[in-house]
């Protein structure tokens, strides 16, 4: 609270050229300014080059479900949106602006999106609630031509899956013959499963409060009923403890303290568990230690092994901007994934360290380029 008082907002705008003579106003603003609005006006595409659009992504949230706290509205959540602000410039040299809309309309908030699409390189949704995060993502990436990224879904997936890829080679299981159990089918949990699904896992159960989810289940939304077409292909039923019976993968992004020692200790040997409920995980790691877990994750910075958006999105944006991609699709994000599990070397790898720190200073870098060079192989790449 005394940060927040004290600065009265955590951005600000920062000029790149100085006014500071009559020759310099009349370059930045009127008359000289007319020339490049001329040019952009014969090309669009010149708005790149000569604006600051290339470097520049609207944070956009309805203030429906923001960190742990729910839906407090577009105001009050425009802390947080400061803060991935100020994450995407520490991070990713990307200019971010907050824009909280009040409105709770699917229709309002893609129609706003797709008229201000014009000003912005990119997009990060943020802290939208389920299931019409889902709607306004896809809608917005079919009637936009700049990338259209929710956080909450993706920028997880990737660092979800970048620690799952290293966890792998700690215990030496093999994708193909894995059993998963992801807890949660929320947009974090059906983007987690779609990114598996594309990395080469077969075998995933997805949970939600009511147990294993199968076509029968009750009270699921469109996204939740699509996704069981691809996952529990065995349709079982039960619950979550039965689902983790010989699971050799366990990821929470549900509730806290909902597995017990007992449900760890009836795992695979040498399981893996991300439990990454906040602030209190599915499972405190002592516990699940004592369980018998292998390696352990959580999205506590108290802890190894955090799970930490901010290792991917300032990097994935700064990638896609790079190469003015129209879309971040999945060769991006798997890319990505793979760019922060490799800058882990054989060497430093174990059940405690599968991850970089927040404060690795190669992550954007690394992230950056290989997101770029996938754009490009995948098509997505306009420059």
């Amino acid at each position: 609270m005394k940060l927040h008082y004290e600065r009265k907002g955590k951005i600000e705008m920062v000029s790149r050229v100085k006014v500071d003579s009559r020759e310099a106003l009349s370059l930045a603003y009127t008359p000289g300014v007319a020339q490049p609005c001329l040019e952009i006006k014969k090309d669009l595409n010149k708005s790149y080059e000569l604006t600051r659009r290339w470097n520049t992504v609207a944070v956009v949230t309805d203030g429906t479900a923001v960190l742990g706290l729910g839906d407090i509205g577009p105001e009050a959540g425009m802390p947080v949106m400061e803060g991935k602000c100020v994450l995407f410039k520490e991070f990713g040299g990307v200019d971010a602006i907050p824009l909280c809309i009040r409105s709770k309309s699917v229709e309002e908030i893609i129609n706003t999106v797709r008229l201000l699409a014009g000003s912005f390189g990119g997009v990060n949704l943020e802290d939208i609630a389920a299931p019409r995060c889902f709607e306004i993502e896809q809608q917005l990436k079919k009637c936009c031509d700049i990338p259209i990224f929710h956080d909450d879904q993706h920028g997880t997936a990737v660092i979800v899956l970048a620690g799952i890829i290293n966890a792998l080679k700690v215990t030496g299981k093999e994708k193909k013959n894995c059993n998963v159990v992801v807890n949660g089918a929320g947009s974090a949990g059906i983007a987690i499963t779609k990114l598996m699904l594309a990395y080469g896992f077969e075998k995933i159960t997805m949970c939600d409060m009511n147990g294993m989810i199968t076509e029968n289940s009750p009270d699921l939304n469109w996204m939740q009923k699509k996704m069981t077409e691809v996952t529990n292909l065995e349709h079982r039923q039960g619950t979550l403890a039965d689902a983790m019976k010989n699971a050799d993968v366990f990821i929470g992004v549900s509730a806290p303290g909902i597995v017990t020692e007992e449900m760890v200790a009836s795992m695979s040997s040498d399981a893996i568990l991300f439990a990454m409920a906040n602030p209190v995980p599915e499972i405190m790691p002592d516990l699940a230690r004592r369980a018998g877990a292998r390696v352990i994750g959580t999205g506590r910075s108290d802890y190894p092994n955090q799970i930490n958006n901010v290792l991917c999105f300032p990097g994935i944006f700064r990638g896609a901007l790079d190469v003015r991609a129209s879309d971040i699709n999945d060769e991006m994000k798997l890319a990505a994934a793979l760019a922060i599990a490799d800058l882990i070397s054989d060497e430093e790898l174990n059940e405690n360290r599968i991850l970089p720190v927040p404060f690795d200073v190669r992550v954007s870098n690394v992230v950056s380029k290989a997101v770029a060079e996938a754009a490009r192989k995948s098509g997505a790449a306009r420059i």
